[in-house]
């Protein structure tokens, strides 16, 4: 009995649930709403851009760093620039030099592109059971879904700066925090959801369908005052850096060696100008692990 059970639960992870949905609320609704979502997403990343400044700052920095460049970057020296911004800093997040940090933050974003993806495909291709699922279709937006539950709980409980290295209760909530608590939440319920949907527990699905949809519709109203936003600047930032670099302006920052005889000259003290970078033991520390 409890074998077949099981069994019978697991199969439940093949079914779409938006089209199990669809026997109590019409698709044109449920369609409606996530289209609505993405009108929230573009509206609230490009108030955020005019509020911020974001873009005219981004602009300018542009500007500025191209009249100080000592160097000019040619066509294919661009190019692969480009592709290595697209390889490294953002499908591989390599901003993030802490292993645990970079991994957390691949499997919610990877697992959240496979989420939003899947969820928009189930609901718009195949959203009543008249329109046979795939069953790989649910199945991927699960593990979509819980690779986003893995990263995010993992950071909110381990990694947190605050709570690994201050010490501070990983409960505690900031208003930095509402990106990913709201995030991880709507994923939570929507996982929960449909479960409950697909396996019969009508009165249970009731209210996390009530609470999947509160959290999703705080998580995409909330993007001006999240960091839902930042994943759009962020390319454009890590183009930005490596251009700079590779044009000799370094955003007019230093670089990480003493050995160039500009950098010596920046340094305030006579002793230290012509010392290498790692000069001794220094003061004892703790190993810089949380960034």
């Amino acid at each position: 009995m409890f074998a077949a059970n099981s069994f019978a639960d697991l199969s439940a992870l093949t079914i779409n649930p938006f089209a199990h949905l669809s026997t109590l609320v019409s698709p044109v609704i449920m369609q409606t709403y996530v289209i609505v979502m993405i009108v929230l997403v573009a509206a609230g990343t490009l108030f955020d851009i005019i509020h911020k400044r974001s873009a005219a700052y981004f602009f300018a920095n542009w500007r500025d760093s191209k009249g100080k460049a000592r160097q000019q970057v040619g066509g294919g020296e661009m190019v692969a620039i480009a592709v290595q911004t697209a390889v490294v800093d953002v499908l591989a997040s390599g901003e993030f030099c802490n292993a645990r940090r970079r991994l957390a933050h691949l499997l919610t974003m990877y697992g959240f592109v496979v989420y939003l993806i899947t969820t928009v495909m189930m609901v718009f291709c195949y959203p009543t059971t008249g329109a046979p699922t795939p069953r790989w279709l649910p199945l991927l937006w699960y593990i979509g879904g819980l690779m986003v539950c893995v990263g995010g709980y993992w950071f909110w409980f381990f990694i947190r700066v605050d709570v690994a290295a201050e010490g501070n209760s990983p409960f505690r909530f900031e208003r930095a925090d509402m990106f990913v608590v709201s995030l991880v939440l709507s994923v939570t319920f929507g996982l929960l959801w449909a479960y409950a949907e697909t396996t019969g527990h009508v009165r249970f699905s009731y209210f996390l369908l009530g609470l999947f949809l509160i959290v999703t519709t705080f998580l995409f109203v909330s993007i001006p005052w999240s960091k839902f936003s930042h994943m759009f600047f962020k390319s454009a930032a890590a183009l930005e850096k490596r251009i700079s670099k590779a044009n000799g302006s370094a955003q007019n920052l230093p670089t990480l060696t003493r050995d160039d005889p500009e950098q010596q000259k920046r340094h305030s003290m006579e002793l230290l100008r012509s010392a290498p970078m790692r000069m001794g033991l220094g003061i004892k520390r703790e190993a810089p692990r949380h960034y």
